[in-house]
């Protein structure tokens, strides 16, 4: 997996080089940490109760499959919007954490999203998530062993983790946000208006490149 890396790289590096006078530190990206993860990973911290976040999924969800062999990719759901109580927000992302593992957080995702921004209709509960789980073909006994299970347990513990300490260090203070290499913090504000998915997976390169 590692040479598969390295050789994806390999083939990016004219990108790469000509996007050094496109892309500078301080105005697409900011550097957030000294020492980069030590595998490629692009994370993106998100809320389904953000309208940003709900306009920016079909591009994130376009990216990341674009995303250099070799790279993982990872959405952490955040539970400090004021829209509902952070009790209701993790029992949003222990659903979509339950779908995630069954390759279906695409599909989770934008049922929430619909939900609360197409639809208006929202969460009153964790039964209304429920329900919208089983109507999107989740098994309700398998669906409610799953929430309990210690894997997503974990996850969701180490998304509340990961959250505390990136607010603390004043890293995360919006969504959506994305870090590359745990290093990287992109300025999504910054990308071209014109054609920000194509913007934004170069920028994803040519990051992921300098710690290649």
């Amino acid at each position: 997996m590692k040479k598969l890396f390295v050789l994806a790289m390999a083939l990016l590096l004219p990108l790469t080089a000509c996007a050094e006078a496109k892309y500078e530190q301080g105005k697409q990206y900011d550097v957030v940490a000294d020492v980069a993860t030590s595998k490629p990973e692009v994370k993106e911290f998100f809320s389904f109760y953000c309208p940003h976040c709900y306009q920016f999924e079909p591009i994130m969800q376009s990216v990341e499959h674009k995303l250099p062999e070799g790279t993982s990719f990872k959405k952490m759901h955040v539970d400090f919007l004021r829209a509902a109580s952070p009790e209701l927000q993790e029992a949003l992302t222990r659903a979509y954490v339950v779908a995630d593992f069954q390759h279906q957080g695409d599909k989770i995702a934008m049922a929430f999203f619909n939900r609360i921004h197409r639809d208006r209709a929202g969460f009153a509960n964790a039964d209304d998530i429920r329900q919208l789980m089983l109507i999107n073909d989740f098994d309700a006994a398998t669906y409610d062993k799953a929430l309990k299970s210690f894997s997503v347990n974990s996850a969701v513990k180490q998304m509340k983790k990961e959250q505390t300490e990136l607010s603390d260090r004043r890293i995360l203070t919006g969504v959506p946000m994305l870090l590359v290499n745990g290093k990287y913090r992109i300025n999504l504000a910054e990308l071209d208006r014109k054609n920000v998915e194509q913007d934004l997976q170069n920028l994803i390169a040519f990051l992921l490149a300098k710690d290649a």
